[in-house]
């Protein structure tokens, strides 16, 4: 079975960095896009970023773009989030999933992309909690 389970958050001041981590197994890591995500109390879900399978491609929401640094390292079946410059703003729960989405899947307000369905579609962590706060 899909398993994907992140790791990596905590507590970080304003100005501070995490580095996030998603181990994934039950299916082939290398054959698969992969994004982040996230979710702040009493909000939709939200898009983050994106990477394509080989690593070579990478997307980002305005918001997080020159902060944000998506990877991976397929020979350990991980991807990674370093995050930089963090802002409160930043403060929520993140997952890692399976994929890259389709512009179909998406709802774009007020600069955001949030998944017009939630996560009933595809694969999901259980998601780690990063919380920006002085």
């Amino acid at each position: 079975q899909v398993q994907l389970v992140e790791s990596g958050g905590g507590l970080a001041q304003p100005g501070g960095s995490l580095r996030l981590s998603c181990a994934a197994s039950g299916f082939t890591f290398s054959y698969y896009g992969m994004s982040w995500a996230r979710q702040a109390p009493g909000k939709g879900l939200e898009w983050v970023s994106g990477i394509y399978s080989d690593g070579r491609d990478t997307y980002y929401v305005d918001s997080v773009k020159g902060r944000f640094t998506i990877s991976r390292d397929n020979a350990k079946n991980t991807l990674y989030l370093q995050m930089n410059s963090l802002k409160s703003e930043d403060t929520a729960l993140y997952y890692c999933a399976r994929g890259i989405p389709n512009l179909r899947d998406l709802t774009y307000y007020s600069g955001t992309y949030y998944y017009t369905g939630g996560k009933k579609y595809g694969y999901w962590g259980q998601g780690t909690q990063v919380t920006v706060s002085s």
